[in-house]
């Protein structure tokens, strides 16, 4: 997973309850993430009359954990999207990335399906959502 030149990058804060029996964050705490950060990045580049005529709903997550984070740990996420939508869905990436490290903690890929905000019915993403959104 490599980021494009879209990409957009959000400080994490590790709470006392995302540490789990183990002493690191478990592992639901990444999809929570990872919500947050497409949804700011929704907001941060959508305009105006998208925010309201639109939705988004997750048709799938993957995750790869490749180092543990705990508490104190200063974290950042970065999210970026696939160049093109395929139809009604598009590939969302986050990595999820400890202050100094030289990979990231793990690594997510989501789908997401556009929604008409009112209807609740699929839609096609229109070309002027990517043009916003891919630099």
């Amino acid at each position: 997973m490599s980021a494009s030149a879209g990409t957009f990058t959000l400080p994490v804060e590790i709470c006392p309850g995302d540490i789990d029996e183990l002493g690191h964050v478990n592992n639901g705490v990444y999809l929570r993430w990872a919500q947050d950060i497409a949804t700011a990045h929704w907001r941060a580049r959508a305009t105006p009359e998208m925010l309201a005529r639109y939705v988004w709903v997750v048709t799938r997550h993957e995750i790869d954990y490749r180092a543990q984070l705990v508490a104190g740990d200063v974290i950042e996420a970065r999210t970026w999207v696939a160049p093109a939508p395929r139809g009604a869905l598009w590939t969302r990436h986050v990595a999820i990335w400890k202050a100094g490290a030289a990979k990231p903690a793990a690594e997510l890929k989501s789908d997401w399906c556009l929604l008409d905000a009112s209807t609740r019915r699929v839609l096609r993403v229109p070309a002027d959502i990517p043009a916003r959104f891919v630099e």
